[in-house]
């Protein structure tokens, strides 16, 4: 008890000393991993302070895994790694190449005291709400990839409102959050009218799109081009027994779709370009050399990375949406 001072006056808000004090005590290990820390209310009595500041004192060194609590018995020593500044929940649908990109860009701008604990939930609603229920107050930040889960802010309004960041997509729903996120509805409208000069010279415009993993937006922005311009259009969930009609168009998010398409047009001896067109969606290094070209409608993900980590380490609340384009190579 005695390595906890509380003082008067000292510019410090007093949950910030008794945070001091005990790194202090760890430092000079004075504290070990496994102590058991005085209770909240023997610190209250001594220091005549209120539950809440000797608890948010705690909760903080909880998140940031110094401290561990058990139910009725008390608060201990969890780790000695003072240094650990912040604690970040980062939750994944998937890993891909391209959220690769995102995930070592956020990790490059985020500060070196900063621990960041990667999960994922792989579409899957269950494992999403588990994920979130048990890691619920053991990190200071919660980064967190909702995709297209219509009731992920019935989990999401569990954690820290002042603690959760949106990354990727987002919803009316989760607008209260700060997230940096793609506007797939504007963001595909867009890349198809900077390329529409191009889609002139074809006859149908076709979206592979099966609706489980893709986000709404990209089929409501596909359908508002075509009407607005006019553009016979067609949406499948599939390409399985499907032949191409020289003069169309497919819009492909999906990489695993985007194979079988050239596949197929190489058995029926079509030429991509000029028998047929493609567009990707999400950039990678591939699609720069597959077929001399593919032409992707993309975010930049190393950006949306950097902004994330930005965003954390200067403690803003903005929602951003990130910049998208349109790449156009030989496939168009």
């Amino acid at each position: 008890m005695k390595y906890i001072t509380v003082q008067n006056n000292q510019g410090v808000p007093k949950y910030k000393q008794i945070i001091q004090s005990i790194e202090k005590a760890i430092e000079s290990e004075k504290l070990v991993k496994g102590d058991q820390l005085p209770s909240v209310n023997k610190v209250c009595l001594a220091h005549e302070l209120s539950r809440d500041t000797v608890l948010q004192a705690y909760d903080e060194l909880k998140k940031r895994g110094i401290v561990f609590a058990i139910p009725g018995k008390g608060y201990y020593i969890k780790s000695v790694e003072i240094n650990i500044k912040q604690k970040i929940f980062l939750l994944f649908d998937e890993l891909n190449i391209f959220k690769e990109d995102l995930y070592n860009s956020f990790l490059e701008n985020i500060e070196k005291n900063v621990q960041v604990d990667i999960f994922f939930h792989h579409f899957n609603f269950q494992f999403f709400q588990k994920v979130i229920a048990e890691n619920n107050g053991n990190y200071t930040k919660y980064i967190i990839m909702p995709t297209a889960f219509e009731e992920a802010h019935t989990t999401i309004k569990n954690l820290p409102i002042n603690d959760v960041y949106i990354l990727d997509q987002t919803n009316s729903e989760l607008f209260s959050y700060p997230s940096i996120h793609q506007n797939f509805v504007q963001n595909i409208y867009d890349g198809l009218l900077e390329g529409k000069s191009r889609l002139d010279k074809y006859k149908k415009l076709i979206i592979i799109f099966p609706g489980f993993r893709e986000p709404l937006g990209m089929k409501i922005g596909f359908l508002n081009f075509c009407k607005d311009f006019g553009f016979e259009h067609e949406v499948i969930t599939e390409f399985k027994h499907r032949s191409i009609t020289p003069g169309e168009v497919y819009v492909i998010p999906s990489d695993r779709d985007l194979v079988s398409v050239i596949e197929k047009a190489k058995s029926q001896q079509l030429t991509i370009g000029q028998d047929y067109g493609i567009i990707s969606y999400n950039e990678t290094p591939l699609k720069k050399i597959v077929e001399n070209g593919i032409t992707t409608i993309s975010t930049d993900f190393e950006q949306m990375g950097k902004l994330m980590a930005e965003m954390i380490l200067k403690n803003k609340k903005d929602r951003i949406e990130n910049k998208c384009n349109l790449i156009v190579r030989n496939s168009l």
